[in-house]
């Protein structure tokens, strides 16, 4: 089984030759499935959501979408409130929707809320409500399916201190062990990675995709190629440069868990940084 793991492609700041290259490889390819953690524009403008819409309704493939923080309303604080997928409306029978592969589903969890108790709103949060939902879909699965939990946030902070990265996410973590699944795939951070988190009921695969945007962090735009077959998954991280799967990889979630935003902070391919920094705001 073939499936694309999609991130953060920012339509608005989208990387127009990786995404050409992506949609291309769909074609050819032709994955049972492709899930896209999240990010899909950059300022949730209307402009970009078309694009974006425009884009997956053409890959012609089953697709789930989850929902990140990029895409709620950034100037329209009632619609931001009371309707904030309204924008999502094209896509609407894609978003956050749970893909049944034959022995293989992939079931949402939304980590992307429209408002939090706290200043950075951009940070991941498992309310109590979108846990139980996820839960619900994993214990109505058949005896015997495996399942892909997908969300846009990573549910943990590696080495950190006072601050949550995700609040929720150790106890979403926790649950999820409880229930074997086969892995936790997100996006947010704009650097691939594939760790092995501990809890205290057993341990969860975390399965992270790079982005598709000029928003570069420490490697350039690529998407996860994940095979499942005999029970085991493994990940191929895609570039158009061709740099090996491990030398993308980050070894730990960044601290503060978030895309480069100011001028002077790494970005580059391969841990290089360049002469000139790309577009970050």
């Amino acid at each position: 089984m073939l499936l694309f793991h999609l991130s953060d492609i920012h339509f608005g700041l989208e990387d127009v030759a990786a995404l050409r290259w992506v949609a291309d490889e769909i074609g050819k390819q032709r994955p049972d499935a492709v899930a896209i953690t999240g990010d899909l524009t950059m300022r949730a403008r209307h402009r970009e959501f078309d694009a974006a819409c425009q884009w997956i309704s053409a890959l012609d493939v089953p697709v789930t979408v989850e929902v990140g923080n990029h895409d709620m309303p950034y100037f329209n604080p009632i619609e931001r409130f009371f309707s904030p997928y309204k924008r999502f409306r094209a896509i609407e029978s894609l978003l956050e929707k749970e893909l049944d592969l034959a022995g293989l589903a992939i079931v949402p969890l939304k980590t992307a809320a429209r408002a939090q108790w706290r200043l950075n709103w951009s940070k991941g949060w498992v309310t109590d409500a979108a846990l139980k939902h996820t839960l619900a879909a994993l214990d109505r699965l058949p005896a015997g399916t495996r399942a892909l939990v997908t969300c846009h946030h990573p549910l943990v902070e590696v080495g950190t201190r006072g601050t949550a990265l995700t609040h929720g996410g150790d106890n979403a973590l926790r649950e999820l062990a409880k229930r074997g699944v086969l892995a936790v795939l997100s996006g947010h951070v704009h650097d691939a990675f594939d760790l092995v988190q501990d809890t205290d009921a057993g341990p969860v695969r975390m399965i992270g995709a790079g982005t598709l945007s000029q928003r570069l962090r420490s490697t350039p735009p690529s998407f996860n190629e994940l095979r499942y077959e005999g029970g085991e998954l493994t990940v191929n991280v895609r570039n158009l440069e061709r740099i090996a799967t491990a030398d993308m990889q980050i070894r730990d979630v960044p601290e503060n868990a978030k895309p480069p935003r100011d001028p002077d902070e790494p970005v580059a391919p391969a841990n290089a940084v360049p002469e000139v920094d790309p577009p970050v705001h």
